[in-house]
């Protein structure tokens, strides 16, 4: 199984190592995984040494029918998904395009998607993913620890970070867009927390990188 990492303080030692990252985003059928359906994979691949992303997106027919409730958040129907492959076509597509197990994974509540993704595997009879997944989420917790006094709650969801960081959104709850945001927003945490990077050697050339 993917282990998340943990250590924030090497954050930025890690994306100056050199790997390939890639930021993802799932929309499902509901919220456990044992009972639920990906219909959505959305990914970004990005990397250190350029300031350029790629892009990928697959949607996913499930065996069951959405719900009003996923239809009106993700504005994706079950008419939507008729002609898309099933889960276990489409995801060797999104295992070719992460690239293998030394790639670093990102995303926001990282467990709830690696835990749909697995899930899926496992239905498919294929391995569980094994790649290192940085969970946004709680890298923001380290990051900005004061918006736990916010009177307004939920100031840590993905939406909510994007806001604050003027962050453009583009289609809030789409897998490719939320993908996207993540990135942006792992990006800057970096950058604000770059006095707190054990290791972290200054270099012009690297901030190009990271902030254009």
């Amino acid at each position: 199984m993917a282990a998340l990492f943990k250590s924030f303080r090497h954050l930025a030692q890690e994306f100056y190592s050199g790997k390939t990252f890639v930021a993802f985003d799932t929309e499902t059928t509901g919220l456990k995984a044992e009972t639920g359906f990906v219909i959505e994979i959305g990914a970004v691949k990005f990397s250190c040494g350029s300031t350029a992303f790629q892009p990928f997106d697959i949607l996913i027919k499930p065996p069951v029918q959405l719900s009003e409730f996923i239809t009106n958040l993700t504005h994706i129907t079950s008419t939507m998904l008729c002609g898309c492959p099933c889960a276990k076509e489409a995801l060797p597509e999104f295992l070719d395009f992460v690239g293998g197990s030394e790639t670093v994974l990102v995303a926001h509540n990282a467990p709830f998607d690696l835990g749909f993704i697995n899930s899926e595997l496992r239905r498919s009879s294929m391995p569980e993913m094994q790649n290192t997944c940085i969970d946004t989420l709680q890298a923001s917790l380290w990051a900005y620890p004061e918006l736990k006094n916010e009177s307004e709650k939920g100031q840590y969801r993905l939406q909510s970070l994007a806001k604050r960081f003027s962050i453009p959104v583009e289609a809030a709850h789409r897998a490719n867009d939320d993908a996207r945001v993540c990135m942006e927003l792992f990006r800057r945490i970096l950058s604000d927390t770059e006095n707190r990077q054990a290791g972290f050697q200054r270099s012009s050339m690297l901030q190009k990188w990271l902030f254009t």
